[in-house]
């Protein structure tokens, strides 16, 4: 996994968005762009997991902590999905949660209640382990 080969997956994962949200626009549950969004990335072959149920480790333990991330793209690239009015800081905690539990270094909320989800709709995050990855 190298920076080059997630910012290409978040490209390929917004562009999937972007044809959604253009047959779609805003307005209508999260559940519907879920489902359309599932179908939009197996058109285009991008392999990923829905609902993926994430295990706390404590202590050598499994514990079920009730999370669920909404799409787990190529086992590389979280994706948390919303329809609300703004992203606020506990959805942005929500996805950083995922990304550390799962150990990958990049994330993404999609807003698809906006106008332009291009510009409004779309933001990547990324942890600590970012920075260790190679460019290429």
């Amino acid at each position: 996994m190298t920076k080059t080969y997630l910012k290409e997956l978040v490209y390929q994962v917004n562009g999937c968005a972007i044809e959604v949200h253009k047959h779609l626009g805003p307005g209508l549950l999260e559940s519907v762009y879920h489902n359309c969004l599932k179908k939009e990335l197996t058109i285009r072959g991008i392999d990923f997991q829905t609902e993926l149920i994430i295990p706390v480790n404590y202590k050598g333990l499994e514990v079920e902590a009730g999370l669920r991330c909404d799409l787990f793209i190529e086992k590389s690239l979280v994706i948390e999905l919303k329809a609300v009015e703004k992203v606020l800081p506990i959805h942005e905690a929500q996805l950083l949660t995922y990304m550390k539990l799962l150990e990958v270094p990049m994330g993404l909320i999609i807003n698809f209640n906006v106008t332009h989800i291009f510009k409004e709709g779309q933001k990547s995050y990324v942890n600590e382990l970012y920075r260790y990855l190679e460019e290429e």
